[in-house]
């Protein structure tokens, strides 16, 4: 009986845990989308004293009160009217960043898919060192491989062009790691089978390991899509002339209104985050299912 009682308590602590820690998590969020209801003057009022000290070269400590609110005393919408009406830069950003990441997780993950298709089916020695080569690389920050990026990229006349992104970031390893993980798992008895019904490579990798493999090809394309949706460091390094400038995407142009209009920022800030929210909601079970397929839980 104290024993049924101590994993009830235990059970309601862990409970309350975990909705204190995912309310403090949704806090922001839900603070970024009250306040991008709010009028110019109400969010001046609340968060002016962070801003008001600022210049652009140089930063102060916040010396007043931060009023931090939940429920706007007045309701408008004229902060999204700039945002997707009055003033197009924001829109064209917005598409910037559909245009950088979209093709960036697609073809990502064609090589992904028949770069792991061959370490899973045919391995051996050589193959094994090169995989161990793509772990290294994972490994790595990007950071580290800026440098010799932007060399190449300047070698082969890429730069201020959407390519010196996109080229680089499609052969990224980790999709690789990832997938060649959850291949291997694929029971060879299976292949065999195909082969002995006269299936062909193609056939084998479409009708065998695509379908096995489908919640990881999901997850992976749903991390790759929310990882370059956010990137700041390519645009600003591989792309910094003025005709360039044009073609960053909004998680770069975020940066530059926080000074200017807070709540014109609270408002894009919204708009960005509705393709990966909707992409998670849509993929969610893909992604759990995926990551704890490819980590070895399920077999």
């Amino acid at each position: 009986m104290k024993r049924k009682r101590r994993k009830k308590t235990l059970d309601i602590a862990v409970t309350v845990f975990a909705a204190l820690g995912a309310v403090l998590f949704l806090l922001p969020t839900v603070l970024t989308i009250a306040n991008s209801f709010m009028t110019s003057s109400e969010i001046t009022a609340n968060y002016g004293a962070m801003y008001s000290n600022m210049t652009d070269s140089e930063k102060t400590y916040i010396s007043e009160d931060v009023n931090l609110k939940f429920i706007p005393d007045k309701v408008t919408i004229e902060q999204y009217r700039a945002v997707l009406i009055t003033n197009s830069d924001y829109l064209v950003k917005f598409w910037n960043s559909v245009w950088l990441t979209v093709p960036i997780t697609l073809f990502q993950l064609l090589i992904a898919i028949l770069t792991s298709y061959g370490f899973a089916r045919y391995p051996s020695k050589l193959k094994g060192i090169i995989f161990f080569v793509y772990i290294i690389l994972m490994i790595m920050p990007y950071q580290v491989t800026l440098v010799p990026n932007y060399l190449v990229a300047k070698k082969f006349g890429l730069l201020n062009t959407c390519s010196a992104i996109i080229l680089p970031a499609i052969f990224s390893p980790f999709s690789i790691f990832l997938l060649t993980k959850v291949m291997r798992r694929v029971p060879v008895s299976y292949v065999e089978a195909a082969k002995l019904d006269g299936a062909g490579e193609f056939q084998i990798l479409t009708r065998i390991y695509l379908p096995l493999c489908k919640n990881a090809v999901i997850s992976i394309g749903m991390l790759v899509f929310i990882d370059y949706w956010n990137m700041v460091e390519q645009p600003l390094i591989l792309m910094t002339s003025d005709d360039a400038k044009a073609l960053h995407p909004l998680s770069v142009f975020l940066s530059q209104i926080n000074t200017s209009d807070v709540g014109l920022a609270f408002a894009v800030g919204v708009v960005y985050m509705i393709p990966t929210i909707l992409i998670f909601l849509y993929g969610e079970d893909c992604l759990v299912d995926g990551i704890a397929y490819s980590g070895g839980i399920k077999g």
